[in-house]
């Protein structure tokens, strides 16, 4: 009797389980995949701007690692995803027709950010009406990190870059004094015994910044589970940029004076911005372990 009743339940569960694997294509896989197809059309014109801003600024030419990095996090984070029960939310509609919409007056105004900016609340909006809030929590960070990707609109640019190229000259300007470098500052202009320098945009120090700002958020989040831990290593980033780029500007100060101003132009230019962004990656590590230490410290003092 035992063995009789038993080949029922099997198929049963078989039967079950092969239902739920069709029911999640026809949810998930199917509507999702003629959703972007849809999306890659209405945004294709979009992307081919922004991407070009990526290959000719060297500001935001991080932006074609952004997306990569996130398909990695999702790829990396796929069981916990792939395990969120689908309980599809009619919010998302709401969410992308507001999308839409912005995209729509973006068009109309010309105003780049905004189209860029609908696509990642679009994004999130569809994995909320298909998936829930469940699967959108799961995958909340490879979206966000999507607007990284985004070059800033100029306004916000110019308000953040001035600011920066007067307080690098101003550092530099106090730590060419401070080695006994003549050097007589006018405005973001460091006027010295042979050459002018011109603190410009792209000495500013916005680029290190951008793209340091990107690099910690990925490597807070691959390498700390602390949470004031990763804020804190994103929120130093500003200071380390700063002073790092006053550093290439005092060091371009010095080498001009003492040897050539050709130093101050050409491949010791490019290069020094480098090396300057290695060194201050070597710093966001060193104080990356400086925080460990302190976390375990008072870890410890704690028990």
């Amino acid at each position: 009797m035992l063995s009789t009743h038993r080949w029922p339940i099997v198929a049963a569960e078989k039967t079950e389980k092969t239902f739920d694997t069709h029911a999640l294509s026809l949810k998930i896989v199917l509507p999702g995949a003629a959703l972007l197809a849809s999306v890659a059309v209405l945004y294709g014109p979009v992307f081919k701007l922004m991407a070009w801003q990526w290959w000719t600024d060297p500001n935001w030419s991080h932006g074609f690692l952004v997306p990569a990095f996130s398909c990695f996090l999702l790829w990396r984070g796929r069981e916990r995803w792939m395990a969120a029960p689908i309980r599809g939310s009619r919010l998302g509609l709401a969410g992308a027709g507001g999308a839409i919409s912005i995209l729509i007056l973006g068009t109309l105004a010309a105003d780049l950010f905004s189209t860029r900016f609908s696509f990642v609340l679009l994004l999130a909006s569809l994995i909320l009406y298909l998936g829930g809030w469940r699967m959108l929590r799961a995958v909340a960070f490879p979206v966000s990190y999507l607007l990284l990707m985004i070059p800033w609109p100029g306004v916000i640019y110019a308000q953040v870059t001035l600011p920066l190229q007067f307080l690098a000259s101003r550092w530099a300007a106090a730590a060419l004094a401070a080695v006994h470098v003549p050097v007589l500052r006018e405005g973001n202009l460091l006027v010295l015994s042979n050459y002018t320098l011109e603190v410009a945009q792209a000495c500013s120090g916005i680029r290190s910044l951008v793209s340091l700002f990107t690099v910690a958020v990925a490597y807070a989040y691959l390498a700390e589970r602390k949470m004031w831990v990763r804020v804190g290593l994103i929120a130093m980033m500003l200071p380390i940029a700063i002073i790092s780029n006053a550093f290439r500007i005092f060091g371009t100060g010095v080498l001009t004076t003492q040897l050539s101003p050709r130093l101050a132009q050409g491949f010791f230019h490019e290069f020094s911005g480098w090396l300057i962004f290695v060194t201050a990656i070597g710093l966001m590590l060193a104080l990356h372990r400086l925080f460990r230490i302190t976390a375990k410290y008072f870890e410890d003092a704690r028990a």
